[in-house]
Order: C-alpha cells, then structure tokens, then sequence
C-alpha cells in the first residue's frame, strides 16, 4: 500500500488532517496512476459518487476495472453494480454476475448477496435456490442487511433435502483470496 493512498485515506476520512474529498482524490490519483489497486478503487469510489469531483459513472467504471482485474473484492462488487444498473457501461447482466461471482468468491458480503439475488431470479444464470441458499446465507453471516431475510424467503421454496446441501454448501465456503486489503 503506497504512502499516497494512505494520504488520500487520511484526506477522505478526516484522520490527522481535516477532512478534504478534493485533496482525498489527487492522492488517490497519484498512487491509482502508479497502479496501486487500493487507490484505484478507492477513486473509482470518488467519482461513482462525486466525492471531491463531478460524479462520472465512466470514469469510476474505468478506475474499478483496474482495480477488479487486480482482484480487489470491493471494485469486483462495485464493477458489478455498474453491470447490473448500466452505470457508466451498457446494462449487461451476465457481465454483472461475473464481477458479482469474483467478488463473492473473494467473501465480499455484498457481492455474495448481489450473486443470491441473481440466482433466486435466475438472472443470467439458471434459477437455483440452493446457489441462492447458500450465498444469501454466506452474506447473511456477515451481517448484511436483509440477508438472512431473503434466505429464510427462499427457504420456503426448497425441500428440505435442498436446504441441508445449501447449509452444507455454506459451511464448505472457503474465501479465495487474490487481492489486497479492501476486500
């Protein structure tokens, strides 16, 4: 992790130094340009949501791309997200859960939830509530909001001998790790 992105970090949350989203983002620019993934996803994160610049969907689509092929989770999520609502690229849903399936591989909560919701609807991957069992239940044991609603919901639609491969499924989960520290 580069001195840069750490000064961008400080800048962004206002740790030793008063908080400064402008100041966050030339940091983050400086540390992104020199390939630290952090720093690319963190400026993704900057212009997706006009944090010390003009929010740009195809810029932050660029910078989470960067840092998404280097493997850090969060972009792999973020790019996802971009996918799913046609955010700075056009709406592409099997792009989407290929981003979404990275980053749940990786644990990232959000993404694992993303993932279920795509196969409890059967987006661009076969309907599968077992899958969706499993990854709405991995997401739920990380706390994310309405997680364990959702499953306990698609619960309802499989039999019990799919429930117990889902929990199995689940307590098999082992995280791939490939990227840095924002996952």
């Amino acid at each position: 992790m580069s001195a840069q992105f750490l000064l961008g970090d400080s800048y962004q949350k206002g740790e030793g130094v008063a908080k400064d989203y402008e100041e966050a983002v030339k940091w983050y620019r400086k540390a992104a340009e020199q390939g630290d993934a952090d720093a690319q996803w963190s400026l993704g994160f900057c212009y997706h949501y006009g944090k010390g610049v003009t929010p740009d969907y195809v810029e932050a689509v660029n910078w989470f791309r960067k840092a998404a092929q280097k493997g850090v989770a969060l972009a792999q999520f973020d790019l996802g997200a971009c996918y799913a609502n046609g955010e700075g690229v056009p709406l592409d849903y099997a792009e989407a859960v290929k981003w979404y399936g990275k980053g749940a591989e990786q644990g990232n909560g959000a993404a694992q939830f993303s993932l279920a919701v795509c196969y409890a609807n059967g987006e661009t991957v076969p309907q599968d509530y077992v899958e969706a069992y499993k990854w709405f239940n991995l997401a739920a044991a990380q706390k994310l909001p309405n997680a364990s609603q959702y499953r306990d919901k698609i619960s309802d639609y499989i039999t019990p001998s799919q429930l117990a491969e889902g929990q199995r499924l689940s307590r098999a989960f082992v995280p791939r790790k490939e990227g840095r520290a924002s996952n």
